[in-house]
């Protein structure tokens, strides 16, 4: 991962120390609900466009943390990646403007795929990026997940509910266990939602849409 704004590092693997980042994804995308791509299938319409929000909770890159810090993705593709190894997502990157250098050296590193972990796997689906900024990011989720949003002033707008309806019991969510397409690795719960805003003009992606898909992970990485 390269553009003028990233820091430069030149780690081998061996220079990589133990890190782990844990927290909450969430996603809004284009994608009828519920998103196909979960289910490692096609998305609707054989093409898909989305946000991917990340907010770390704990974290850290050997003695430098990462808690509290928050990375938007924007991405792009046509085709199911996980099945068709020719097709591949384009994306823009969103670092937390907060993250001082050795903090934003470690999240490259991770997001890059550089650092080992899940996101050295995902890395590989990866096509154009089409650049990389450092910009202030609002995160905000409900304990009992009943709604999650994130914005990037200007750029990037996020917002979803649980999905509900007739026969769901009050207070509870529509989950599934183990999804075999799950965008932060094995052994997630996906609990479901419907997006009620959705609008992003930044790095050449441009929508404004609402009610499709929107699903929320935790995640728990660790590397190399």
């Amino acid at each position: 991962m390269s553009s003028q704004s990233t820091t430069t590092n030149d780690s081998t693997v061996g220079d990589i120390p133990n890190w782990r980042a844990s927290g909450d994804w969430f996603d809004v995308c284009k994608c009828n609900i519920p998103c196909p791509c979960t289910f490692a299938q096609a998305p609707t319409n054989g093409e898909c466009d989305g946000v991917m929000a990340y907010h770390i909770k704990e974290g850290n890159y050997g003695e430098v943390s990462l808690s509290d810090l928050n990375v938007l993705i924007l991405d792009s593709f046509k085709g199911n990646p996980w099945a068709d190894h020719w097709v591949k997502v384009n994306v823009a990157i969103f670092f937390d403007e907060k993250a001082n250098e050795q903090q934003r050296n470690a999240l490259n590193m991770i997001f890059s795929g550089r650092a080992g972990g899940f996101m050295s796997e995902f890395a590989k689906l990866l096509g154009e990026v089409r650049g990389i900024e450092y910009v202030p990011i609002k995160f905000e989720i409900a304990d009992d997940l009943s709604y999650w949003n994130a914005e990037i002033p200007g750029k990037i707008l996020a917002k979803a509910e649980a999905l509900t309806g007739p026969t769901t019991p009050p207070g509870k969510r529509v989950q599934t266990i183990n999804p075999p397409g799950s965008e932060v690795g094995p052994g997630a719960i996906a609990t479901w939602g419907k997006s009620i805003e959705d609008k992003v003009n930044a790095m050449g992606f441009k929508w404004e849409r609402n009610g499709k898909s929107s699903k929320h992970f935790s995640f728990d990485w660790k590397g190399p």
